[in-house]
């Protein structure tokens, strides 16, 4: 068996079954929002470039954003469970297939960090003292992608699970010391904890023992980034559905524990749960994060304005893929929900958030009321109505696809 060739196979399956699917997302008018988005991104960087304000903090800003582009890692191996039983007498050979889902999956996201670091590059250099070489900074962040990238690796392969969770955390640690060390650090001194610190990081990996070819882990990671996959696509044109990645959050766990328990609000009680254990709600608390930072850092001007509508307006989105949650589930073929509810709940369910996010990521903006009230009142009025047109158009798609199906 040319294992090789089976992964360019199935790579060529899997970007195949996606291509129909590119057509309409060109027709969704993504090319021409993803165009303004960059001609106002590069003008609003061109004016923070010309008007640097005093005190920046460099350091945090190099890495807050280095530090998940270097040390993020995932892996598409392609493999499926019948994997599990046709592929196990090629267990002992499976290092060469492997060897080329690494390689491919560090060039692609190396190429996002030195897009990250070029990019930031013009704003270090003219707000830190005492800056580093480009090529020697480039070097070191390229060596945590590789780092992280061998570490996520070896997690995969653990026989424990909790030693598995104790070194992600471990892994992203080391690489936040790491580049904390560069950016903070002398280069001589800096240099020699890095070499200390890495060698002791590869050394630790060593210790925990490992499956030969951890089958599950990487079936389970291959769903998981394929479903992202589906779920971007989601967002622009009906797609089939995915397998959803549930995660514990015991935190969570109460959360919609007090919506009545009557059939009009089953649903409801489902799709809360849904997605307090989803995907869709890591990647929105993500973007929150994101906008409450970049929101206080633009409070004063109508920048930060744009800012906060962009990021509402992409909560938004990734939040109306709550539509098609369970859109295959056989049980809601089962259990007797009342016409209209699993839409009427989705919509007012998805609206609830946007308000809530709304309201939350316009906080940053109170700092400056003082001095400019109107527009921090109208800061918040316009998230408001952005959150109210998302409603009328979810409601209004939903309505029009009843009617295609009649």
């Amino acid at each position: 068996m040319n294992l090789k060739q089976l992964l360019r196979e199935r790579r060529g399956r899997f970007m195949g079954s996606l291509l129909p699917y590119v057509g309409y997302i060109i027709q969704s008018g993504v090319a021409m929002v993803f165009l303004f988005v960059v001609i106002a991104f590069s003008a609003w960087y061109t004016s923070l470039l010309n008007n640097i304000p005093a005190n920046v903090p460099i350091r945090w800003i190099m890495l807050a954003l280095l530090l998940p582009a270097a040390v993020h890692s995932s892996f598409r191996t392609y493999l499926q469970s019948p994997d599990t039983i046709f592929l196990l007498p090629q267990g002992h050979r499976m290092q060469e297939y492997f060897v080329s889902v690494w390689v491919r999956g560090i060039v692609w996201k190396t190429l996002r960090l030195a897009f990250i670091l070029i990019t930031l590059w013009p704003l270090y250099i003219r707000t830190e003292g005492s800056p580093k070489l480009l090529w020697a900074t480039a070097l070191l962040v390229f060596g945590v992608k590789l780092l992280s990238s061998y570490g996520h690796w070896r997690e995969l392969s653990m026989l424990s699970s909790a030693a598995s969770k104790a070194y992600i955390l471990l892994r992203w640690a080391t690489g936040g010391l790491i580049i904390a060390a560069w950016l903070w650090q002398p280069a001589g001194r800096g240099s020699i904890f890095i070499i200390l610190l890495a060698l002791a990081y590869i050394a630790a990996l060593a210790v925990p023992g490992r499956h030969a070819v951890p089958w599950e882990k990487l079936i389970t990671e291959e769903k998981n980034q394929g479903g992202r996959a589906l779920m971007i696509l989601g967002w622009f044109v009906d797609v089939p559905g995915r397998e959803q990645r549930v995660y514990s959050r015991r935190y969570l766990s109460k959360w919609g524990s007090g919506i009545p328990w009557q059939r009009g609000t089953s649903y409801r009680y489902l799709l809360t749960k849904s997605f307090a254990r989803g995907d869709i709600f890591g990647i929105v608390m993500r973007m929150a994060l994101l906008s409450l930072l970049l929101n206080w850092w633009n409070r004063s001007s109508l920048i930060g304005t744009a800012i906060y509508l962009f990021f509402l307006f992409v909560i938004g989105i990734q939040l109306s893929a709550l539509r098609k949650l369970h859109s295959e589930s056989f049980w809601l073929t089962v259990y007797p929900l009342p016409e209209g509810t699993r839409t009427g709940n989705t919509v007012q369910f998805v609206f609830q958030v946007l308000i809530v996010g709304a309201f939350l990521t316009w906080l940053p903006f109170l700092a400056a009321v003082g001095s400019r009230p109107l527009p921090v009142a109208g800061t918040l009025i316009s998230g408001l109505l952005l959150a109210y047109i998302f409603k009328t158009y979810l409601s209004r798609k939903a309505a029009r696809l009843e009617d295609e199906d009649l």
